[in-house]
């Protein structure tokens, strides 16, 4: 993928041992806080795709050929022609180098759309599949924004950047919500997730999951009860906040324990547990297997 070959020499790392890579704004034209090109064809050398990284962006795959088989989160997903791949910032995914990647690839930096666009499109609903498959007027829909889009990034010359900068951000946000909407329909429970106290509530477990497992420690510091919040999380995923969290960190412990060599007591301190025994107790109760046991699967 061209923006991985862009970012080589830019990776991070979060002290989980896994590679995280930025978005490249000076990379993007005007430097704004997108990109759309197509998939590269090869992939460059030097650049470790095979292993498992994560980003800090939003990546949206619309697929032209197929089939294509790429990791996110321990899923394998095959994709063909047609297909659209969402990936969302903090995921864990891996690129198939027996698999022709082509089509168009769109990329985008949190923080370039306003807040509202984002709850509206559902950036940040980590439950809905990443895979996605538009019926035919739905992906002709989806090409048509895309391409739109496409012409409107590369433009450059009819209008100042300011402007080229806010047009982007409408025509993006036309496309993301029809994909918001499939992605929306493609779940097998789908629910509606744009009440504002919940959207908090997520967001602010995405920050802390790792330092903070308290249901009322969210609550006052989001400002409402308890019972407020409980209501909330349960109409929009219908679980409680506390099993939203304990999902979260097992989430990341898994991720650690698949894709680093960190040993079991400092990925129990890294999501919050800084007893060993604690943390084993909590994985098991939550997956039936002790950590031990789930790395040793994968491996």
């Amino acid at each position: 993928m061209r923006y991985e070959a862009d970012m080589a020499d830019r990776t991070l790392q979060d002290g989980d041992g896994i590679d995280t890579f930025p978005f490249p704004v000076e990379l993007s034209v005007g430097g704004v806080g997108m990109q759309i090109a197509p998939m590269g064809d090869t992939w460059p050398s030097g650049v470790p795709l095979e292993r498992v990284h994560r980003i800090d962006f939003h990546t949206v795959l619309l697929f032209g050929a197929g089939p294509v088989r790429h990791m996110v989160d321990f899923t394998e997903h095959e994709a063909t022609a047609g297909d659209l791949l969402w990936i969302r910032p903090g995921q864990v995914h891996r690129f198939s180098r027996t698999s022709e990647y082509r089509g168009t690839v769109l990329t985008m930096q949190p923080g370039f759309l306003p807040r509202s666009t984002v709850e509206a499109t559902g950036l940040y609903r980590y439950d809905l599949p990443p895979l996605l498959h538009p019926g035919p007027a739905q992906l002709a829909a989806l090409e048509a924004a895309l391409a739109q889009l496409r012409r409107e990034y590369e433009d450059t010359a009819t209008l100042p950047p300011g402007l080229h900068a806010a047009v982007l951000r409408h025509t993006l946000t036309a496309f993301l919500l029809r994909l918001a909407h499939l992605a929306a329909s493609s779940a097998r429970t789908p629910r509606q997730q744009s009440d504002s106290t919940f959207t908090l509530f997520r967001d602010a477990v995405e920050q802390d999951f790792a330092t903070n497992h308290s249901v009322s420690a969210y609550a006052d510091a989001l400002g409402y009860s308890r019972r407020t919040l409980v209501r909330a999380v349960r109409a929009a995923t219908g679980e409680t906040p506390k099993s939203f969290i304990d999902k979260r960190v097992i989430l990341e412990a898994k991720r650690l324990l698949a894709h680093t060599e960190l040993p079991i007591g400092r990925i129990g301190v890294a999501v919050g547990f800084p007893d060993a025994a604690n943390f084993s107790k909590f994985f098991h109760q939550h997956t039936e297997q002790t950590p031990a046991a789930f790395r040793a699967e994968l491996r």
